[in-house]
């Protein structure tokens, strides 16, 4: 198994996308990237620790090959707006990949060079190496499949995790 951290906006709509993909086995929503041990939600909300809003996915990449899985992370979200993903602005929206090995961040950067004919604007995502991540507060795991009825939820997550699925409806179990 092999873990990796990824941020594309708020996590919730990052994490829905990742559940139930085969060869996936864990998407925790956390925090990373910033300087501030242990940091809350409205710490990072308050843009006060350079942390972005990620998902650690624990993955197989026998069974999800890891530019596969890259791939489908970049169709949950918009990697050319900087610092944002629609109306959620600020840094901790960034879009990043956080690698932990060269493996990861060469593949990331393959990934992102091969994607990048798909788009006008160009993709500004992070690739850092990982040097930390805090798990977030137990509310927020699982929040779309618990909350569904959340009007957040509706009106952004759900398209999102919609468009994921019919393009990569293959990867689902």
């Amino acid at each position: 198994m092999e873990q990796i951290v990824l941020g594309g906006g708020c996590f919730w709509c990052v994490e829905g996308a990742f559940k139930d993909l085969r060869g996936v086995s864990e998407v925790i929503s956390g925090y990373s990237g910033g300087d501030v041990e242990n940091p809350t939600y409205e710490q990072v909300c308050g843009k006060r620790t350079g942390h972005a809003e990620v998902v650690r996915v624990t993955f197989d990449p026998n069974v999800i090959p890891r530019r596969i899985l890259l791939e489908v992370f970049f169709t949950c979200h918009n990697p050319t707006q900087l610092n944002r993903q629609g109306n959620d602005i600020g840094p901790q929206y960034r879009s990043c990949i956080f690698y932990s090995n060269d493996e990861q961040k060469q593949d990331a950067e393959a990934v992102i060079e091969y994607l990048q004919q798909n788009f006008v604007d160009d993709i500004v995502t992070e690739v850092s190496p990982l040097i930390n991540f805090y798990v977030a507060e137990d509310y927020h795991h699982d929040y779309y499949a618990i909350n569904p009825q959340n009007p957040y939820c509706q009106v952004v997550i759900r398209p999102k995790i919609a468009k994921v699925r019919a393009k990569h409806a293959h990867l689902y179990e």
